[in-house]
């Protein structure tokens, strides 16, 4: 073999490689996925005797800036008294704060396992700016939403369903039924 060949084959080697591990691994068999959740679920009540959620987290967070900047107002108020915790490391300290965060690091860790971490905005059919715009609309009035339902999908739909709560298993119901109606008006929007 010629030089010239011999350095032809090392580059194609070597751009199979680079290929090979830029390629992330396969999404995992959602039953399995399900069946995982189910068994996250059930450790969360056994060792923690709590179930999932994460609005609650979030307020807790919002409640800690409340407390911080306005001790009285975040003391007095209904809304966040709930979830001015009482733990050794305050209200940051709170079961739910830590599931959050615990979600944060373990997607985190996951999307870097399976080769998935990268920056960027998906949906090719629509700019960055409102792409950003609508994601922060979007989550914004799910925030409303979740205080109203009084939990958010991990909460209602996991913990209140798991317990077998009426009220989470219409909110389940109508989550759904709600995604299926407004996904053909999104669906060319993130192919």
């Amino acid at each position: 073999m010629t030089t010239a060949a011999i350095t032809e084959v090392d580059q194609a080697t070597t751009r199979i490689a680079v290929q090979q591990r830029r390629a992330p691994a396969p999404y995992m068999n959602p039953y399995l996925a399900g069946v995982g959740l189910g068994l996250v679920l059930l450790t969360a009540f056994i060792t923690m005797g709590h179930g999932l959620g994460a609005s609650g987290g979030v307020v807790s967070i919002v409640g800690a800036g409340v407390q911080t900047v306005a001790p009285g107002h975040a003391a007095n108020s209904e809304f966040f008294r709930p979830y001015l915790g009482t733990t050794p490391g305050g209200t940051l300290g709170t079961w739910l704060v830590l599931e959050l965060a615990g979600i944060f690091i373990g997607g985190f860790v996951s999307a870097l396992l399976a080769g998935r971490l990268k920056r960027g905005i998906t949906g090719r059919q629509i700019g960055a700016s409102p792409r950003l715009l609508t994601a922060v609309a979007g989550g914004a009035v799910m925030g409303f939403a979740t205080r109203l339902a009084r939990g958010c999908t991990s909460g209602q739909g996991l913990t209140g369903g798991a317990l077998l709560n009426v009220g989470s298993w219409a909110f389940m119901l109508a989550l759904f039924a709600g995604a299926y109606l407004v996904a053909g008006l999104v669906r060319r929007q993130w192919t």
